[in-house]
């Protein structure tokens, strides 16, 4: 039974951020435990695989459909797996450093052998493949994970409505930014490959005949797609980020190297946020403006009025925000080190900060401020 909450609708939105991913399962885990099930699931690149994983299953599945899916993209693509590795008894590396080397060493493990049920190396390099082709344009196939969608994913079920489902891509010819949406398209498993078509490691992903590359090239967040979609509806929105914003000035190469990944895949998910405070505070405003007009309705017959007039509403938003901040240890490999040790401390990072997030019903409760709307980062502060 789903947990009632003063709100017309949850939404689930999740950022790109490839092996960080599952830190985004740990937080769906802890918010299924808690009854709190969405009615719309939005996602960019890994955030759309993890999407369309809770979307296109029932919710007593949703949990499992995510494990499967981690622990099959992480089982080791060189070396002993991970089973053996526990039985003889080996633990996450003691230090900073250890952890470090360990981390490279598996992130380069799969830059050579890839990640199973997800993306293999091409046994020709694109550089010697002809132009044009599939095989010149990136250095990994994605094949195994369209095979992945279509065992995990029940499309049917997704296309049924009954959990709206949203994934953004970019179309390569004409740089625009596209959401494929159950309100206006027939999902399928390249729609949601498209979103995860990030160049130069994975080809563009063809739909209805045009190419689409990663949504993160343009904007790694759905947060502003959801909130300014009509009709406007209350709604607690769960904004999980795998990419911080804030972050220390870096001291070489390598710290410069992170810094700039965590800049560019954040997509100034603060900014968004407060764009749309000042623009949901003009809406509210508006509307308690027009209360006190005798006869408001009139002023629909002047067109640009009527176009002023729709804008104002009362609804209000919840934006819980949950952002994963990267060990020290990680690096900048930190996005393609599917490894079954570190997609496990991901996970549970996510299932903690959503555990101690939901303590305080502040959280889930209607905002009472003139502005209709209220942000929420308790995991870190």
């Amino acid at each position: 039974m789903q947990k009632t909450v003063p709100f017309e609708r949850i939404a689930l939105l999740l950022q790109g951020g490839g092996a960080l991913g599952s830190y985004q399962a740990g937080v769906y885990q802890a918010l299924a435990e808690a009854n709190l099930h969405p009615d719309w699931t939005a996602g960019i690149s890994i955030g759309a695989v993890n999407s369309a994983l809770i979307a296109g299953n029932p919710p007593e599945k949703r949990v499992d459909a995510l494990k499967a899916f981690w622990e099959g993209v992480t089982a080791a693509p060189l070396g002993p797996p991970v089973e053996l590795m526990r039985a003889m008894g080996f633990t996450a590396p003691k230090g900073d450093f250890a952890h470090s080397l360990v981390n490279q060493m598996r992130a380069f493990g799969n830059l050579v052998a890839g990640a199973p049920t997800f993306f293999t190396p091409r046994l020709v390099p694109p550089y010697f493949s002809p132009p044009g082709t599939v095989e010149a344009q990136s250095f990994y196939d994605v094949s195994p994970l369209r095979a992945t969608l279509e065992r995990l994913v029940d499309f049917d079920r997704i296309n049924a409505g009954d959990m709206r489902f949203s994934v953004g891509a970019v179309n390569v010819r004409s740089g625009n930014f596209t959401y494929f949406d159950t309100t206006t398209h027939e999902i399928g498993p390249e729609h949601v490959m498209a979103s995860g078509s990030l160049p130069p490691g994975f080809p563009a992903t063809l739909v209805d005949g045009e190419p689409y590359w990663d949504g993160g090239l343009v904007s790694n967040t759905p947060l502003q797609w959801v909130l300014e979609n009509k009709p406007r509806k209350d709604t607690l929105a769960f904004q999980v980020d795998l990419w911080s914003a804030k972050g220390e000035m870096p001291r070489d190469l390598v710290a410069q190297e992170v810094r700039q990944k965590d800049i560019r895949f954040s997509s100034r998910t603060r900014a968004a946020t407060d764009a749309f405070t000042r623009m949901q505070r003009m809406r509210r405003a508006l509307g308690r403006l027009l209360e006190q007009v005798p006869d408001a309705a009139a002023l629909e017959e002047d067109p640009e009025l009527k176009a002023l007039i729709a804008e104002a509403d009362d609804k209000v938003y919840n934006i819980v925000h949950l952002i994963y901040h990267a060990k020290n240890y990680e690096g900048a490999s930190k996005d393609y080190e599917f490894s079954r040790l570190t997609m496990e401390e991901h996970w549970a990072a996510g299932y903690a900060d959503m555990v101690r997030t939901l303590r305080f019903p502040e959280a889930l409760a209607r905002p009472q401020n003139p502005e209709g709307i209220a942000t929420f980062d308790i995991a870190e502060h």
